[in-house]
């Protein structure tokens, strides 16, 4: 291996591949091309002489070096952003406002890969409904957001489609003729689609817990307390989805979308790290 300083371009690029799972999902963070992350992939792995991640078709996964090289990485990204932000002000205020519905326990890890990329900043994050959200937005009080779409709103960009099912512990067992529900006080939105096709199938049920987070809802499904409507991807470990054994109204796929201002281009990278985090 040389001596030669390492380029953190594509150190950057490796750990953007290795996040993400994906050439694509990087490059879109990234603002450039799957091509141009190849090519600074295979620049460092020949910079390096080790081969960090393995590609086929449908995977990219890191190879035992390159999960060896990974925290390396990070450690050395996290010190060029000491560097540059030594006795700095924060670059602005991010105004971000976040459906529950679209991110649930991933929030965390999103928080933490926006605070990497975009240490200059101040991410003012409010989470709520997305009906609220977009009000919200259209008022001017928040600069992006990440939301459900509702009605016939078209004006964001498609990040995915979330498959929504009627979701219960792996031991739960439905007692007496009403269904009882765990769900997410008004105005939510999945609530009012899942209580009116239960209303339209004549299906008798009554709410046996009211969340104020899709956490909660969580909780009290794996809690054995109630069956939920939930997203796949937010269903708590160990639940299954009961919808077709009790014959339940099958509910819509949710179209999640990011609507967002023009902003600067510190602004601009950390929507694109966001679009990506959400699309994988």
């Amino acid at each position: 291996m040389s001596d030669r300083p390492l380029d953190l371009e594509l150190v950057r690029a490796f750990v953007h591949v290795a996040d993400l799972s994906s050439f694509t999902r990087a490059a879109e963070a990234l603002g450039g091309t799957q091509a141009g992350v190849s090519l600074k992939l295979r620049k460092l792995e020949a910079r390096l002489g080790r081969t960090l991640l393995e590609r086929t078709p449908r995977l990219v996964r890191l190879t035992a070096d390159g999960a060896l090289f990974l925290e390396r990485a990070r450690r050395l990204l996290a010190s060029d952003r000491e560097a540059r932000l030594w006795d700095a002000a924060p670059v602005r205020r991010l105004r971000l406002g976040i459906s529950d519905h679209t991110t649930g326990d991933t929030l965390p890890a999103l928080l933490r890969r926006l605070s990497a990329v975009s240490p200059g900043i101040v991410f003012d994050v409010r989470m709520g409904f997305s009906r609220v959200l977009c009000d919200a937005f259209d008022a001017g009080e928040l600069d992006a957001a990440v939301v459900r779409r509702e009605g016939s709103r078209r004006d964001g960009e498609v990040l995915r489609q979330d498959r929504y099912g009627w979701f219960a512990a792996g031991d739960w067992q439905a007692r007496g003729e009403s269904l009882p529900l765990a769900l997410l006080a008004p105005p939510c939105g999945v609530r009012a689609t899942a209580i009116g096709g239960l209303g339209s199938a004549g299906i008798a049920w009554h709410e046996a817990f009211t969340g104020g987070s899709v956490s909660s809802v969580s909780a009290a499904v794996a809690a054995g307390l109630a069956v939920a409507p939930l997203a796949a991807h937010l269903a708590p470990p160990g639940s299954v989805d009961v919808g077709p054994a009790l014959k339940l109204p099958a509910l819509p796929v949710a179209t999640v979308m990011l609507v967002a201002r023009a902003g600067d281009a510190p602004a601009k990278t950390a929507l694109r790290e966001l679009a990506a985090f959400l699309r994988a």
